[in-house]
């Protein structure tokens, strides 16, 4: 594996030879071999290991090991401490995302600081996998299914070509020591349940997987690189851009085939998620508009106007998953419940958490705008004829917010609740929201 490395450096990542490079060890096989490897080919590395003080003494064994493996080798290392769970509350995250923010920060601090010009990582070809069946699972466009890039920007992948049995054989081969991670042998995430069971049946149903997924997604790639080049091509002929707007102008868009593969393209990189109403937008009628978490689409007679959100005057709010309190723009807890309380009121709904997709936004409503009253069987009506019906002045119109998952309103605060979202007989997981 060593020679074919080195080959696949001097092909690839030729720049590497002659960069300072900081490598992102954390005591686990995989980035063992790493190190191993550069340590063979006489790179000029430095490590980098960070203790997020998850899994008590053995985040700190971790520690220990990396810290005794640098100084036995004299490699210069960069270790500190984080307390990821503290980090994760006060800013709401999940912990892997909270480790992940906590992480990336401290590396591109020590790159700027220590005149280091890249990160190297240790994810390999199995991660590819996993991340591969990740989003097609969730759902996701061509460009979700192309795998781990190589290269983002200053962070660097060298071990992408290979899998994770040929990085175990090598370790085996030269006695590298590495630390098991406890917590990879847990089925609690989701990508542990992939690489525990699913993988393996794609192994058993297809003994050439890992050769014939590779040559997939080298295809993807190629097609990815297609649609980009087309997507660009096409911008130039639809779009112009108008004082920090960008308009489209829906009688070329029209004549595109398959225009909606264009508006994809465009429009997927500013947060859009809500495609069947955008997909809708160009015979929609003037007004209508759709929502990121930081830009809206708006329908205005030929063109449609994508612009940032005003956040100094906004009208939109966002709700991450995981949030359990907002303060803005108005007082909101959101908790799982094991039932439905009996002292509901016109401020509190229950709701199918299932149905839920965060994040959440609390916007004012727009012309256009419909939801299905709870009660009425699933029938869809216009909010404005609901605030027509509800006799609700101009400034109780102006002064009500929605609740809305994509672009489907589950509730008009205070006021209606959507039948779509309502508890049922089936419903396993209950999301309690109430304004305080």
């Amino acid at each position: 594996m060593l020679s074919e490395f080195k080959n696949h450096l001097s092909q690839n990542l030729p720049f590497l030879k002659e960069s300072k490079l900081l490598l992102a060890v954390s005591g686990g096989i995989d980035s063992m071999v790493l190190l191993h490897l550069f340590q063979q080919l006489n790179f000029n590395i430095s490590i980098v290991h960070c203790n997020f003080n998850l899994r008590e003494k053995e985040s700190d064994d971790d520690e220990d090991f990396i810290r005794y493996y640098a100084a036995k080798n004299r490699i210069k290392i960069f270790i500190t401490g984080f307390d990821t769970k503290a980090f994760a509350t006060d800013n709401k995250l999940s912990v892997q995302v909270a480790a992940r923010e906590l992480r990336y920060a401290w590396f591109n601090q020590l790159l700027e600081e220590n005149d280091l010009e890249y990160l190297l990582t240790a994810h390999h070809l199995d991660d590819t996998v996993e991340t591969f069946l990740i989003n097609f699972i969730r759902g996701t466009g061509l460009e979700g299914l192309t795998g781990i890039p190589e290269q983002n920007d200053k962070i660097i992948r060298p071990l992408l070509p290979y899998t994770r049995s040929e990085i175990e054989s090598y370790a085996k081969e030269h006695s590298i020591e590495w630390r098991e991670d406890s917590s990879n042998v847990s089925d609690k995430y989701f990508r542990n349940k992939l690489r525990h069971h699913i993988v393996p049946e794609l192994k058993n149903l297809n003994p050439s997987f890992t050769t014939s997924f590779k040559q997939t997604l080298k295809n993807i790639n190629q097609t990815a690189s297609l649609a980009h080049d087309a997507a660009i091509l096409m911008y130039q002929q639809v779009v112009s851009e108008k004082e920090g707007q960008k308009h489209i102008d829906i009688q070329q868009l029209k004549r595109l085939p398959n225009y909606k593969a264009y508006l994809y393209q465009w429009l997927s990189p500013f947060g859009f998620t809500a495609w069947d109403d955008i997909y809708l937008l160009p015979e929609a009628q003037a007004g209508k508009q759709v929502f990121s978490h930081g830009y809206r689409l708006l329908k205005d007679r030929q063109v449609l106007i994508l612009e940032p959100l005003k956040f100094s005057d906004k009208n939109i709010y966002e709700i991450k998953e995981g949030v359990e309190e907002i303060t803005q723009p108005l007082i909101m807890t959101l908790k799982l419940n094991d039932s439905i309380s009996e002292d509901s009121t016109k401020n509190t709904i229950f709701v199918n958490n299932n149905l839920i997709k965060f994040p959440l936004f609390v916007r004012k409503w727009q012309e256009g705008d419909y939801f299905c009253p709870i009660g009425m069987n699933g029938q869809k009506k216009k909010v404005a004829k609901f605030f027509k019906d509800e006799k609700m002045s101009l400034s109780e119109k102006e002064n009500t917010w929605l609740l809305c998952s994509d672009n489907e309103i589950i509730w008009i605060i205070g006021r209606r609740a959507d039948d779509r979202f309502k508890i049922r007989n089936s419903t396993d997981t209950i999301l309690k929201i109430e304004v305080l």
